[in-house]
């Protein structure tokens, strides 16, 4: 796939899963990652779309390459570094629910830095999407992240962000300030609820589009978790309900908004249109368990969709 057909190019850090079955030392294996996972819902979905990243030369990195290949994901620019590790991260259960332990200190996609930016392929893709996440796991990681969104708006590219937070990799005053950076540079926001009240401060959902469109921002898709999501611009706000669901795990429901929000706002420029189809994706991406695999195609959001 050459640049130039790319609609959407998201750049970050994969993670290989573990999940515990509970059951002895049994551990099923997934994959994980924010902007990955948001990038295979957008090609299920019909978009065109890249990915970068820095993999190790390991079993995880071939099987994150495999998987890219099946999902329709080009990831020829990635970047396979012999001297670390792809992320890993392992997921055990318990009265609490999931608790997360991580093996990504030092990986491929943490020495990332800006001179390994594929610059052309930001530069032709129609949207750029990044996240905090990246941001949080490495300085050299941060820089690239601001690199790639400059890149695209010097080419006159759309960049998307998806505000994620994470404690466990940064402190919340590093967090609020790397992210309201970054939001001054973003087209198309992409937060969750909770984590745009720690990040700002503020409680009111309404109160939140304002502080981030305020900030030069074109379109916040704030969302509200099982209330559905809340699409803001300077002209006009709507409230998007959740669809009727049977959710079993909400991993990746944020992901997969972000995929089908981008994917649909590309194909005709409404964002309360698109906002509508992701809440739709996100929805049934609950109904199954792990990231990737409850991802829905396009016809069947269109078939809930009515």
């Amino acid at each position: 796939m050459s640049a130039t057909s790319l609609d959407i190019l998201a750049f970050g850090e994969p993670m290989f899963e573990f999940n515990h079955t509970g059951e002895g030392r049994q551990w099923l294996g997934g994959f994980g990652g924010d902007t990955s996972n948001a990038a295979i819902a957008a090609a299920r979905l019909g978009a065109r779309v890249g990915y970068f990243t820095g993999l190790g030369d390991d079993a995880f990195g071939k099987d994150f390459l495999a998987l890219w290949a099946r999902e329709g994901v080009d990831a020829g620019r990635v970047k396979i570094d012999p001297a670390a590790h792809t992320a890993v991260y392992f997921v055990t259960h318990g009265p609490d629910g999931h608790a997360f332990s991580y093996l990504r200190a030092g990986s491929a996609a943490s020495r990332i830095g800006p001179a390994d930016v594929p610059a052309d392929l930001v530069g032709a893709a129609r949207v750029l999407h990044v996240s905090a996440i990246s941001q949080a796991i490495s300085a050299s990681a941060c820089d690239a992240v601001f690199a790639a969104i400059r890149t695209a708006r010097e080419a006159g590219r759309l960049v998307s962000y998806d505000t994620n937070l994470r404690l466990r990799l940064w402190p919340l005053d590093r967090a609020r300030a790397v992210i309201e950076a970054t939001a001054r540079l973003t087209d198309i926001l992409l937060p969750g609820l909770d984590d745009a009240r720690l990040l700002t401060g503020l409680d009111d959902a309404d109160a939140i589009c304002d502080h981030y469109l305020a900030l030069g921002v074109k379109i916040v898709g704030l969302t509200l978790g099982a209330e559905g999501s809340l699409v803001a611009t300077a002209e006009r706000r709507e409230r998007i309900p959740s669809i009727a669901c049977r959710p079993v795990d909400a991993t990746g429901a944020g992901d997969a908004y972000d995929g089908a929000f981008l994917t649909e706002y590309l194909a005709h420029g409404d964002p309360f249109r698109a906002g509508r189809f992701a809440n739709v994706a996100a929805g049934m991406s609950t109904e199954g368990y792990g990231a990737v695999d409850p991802l829905p195609t396009r016809a069947a959001v269109l078939a809930r969709l009515g």
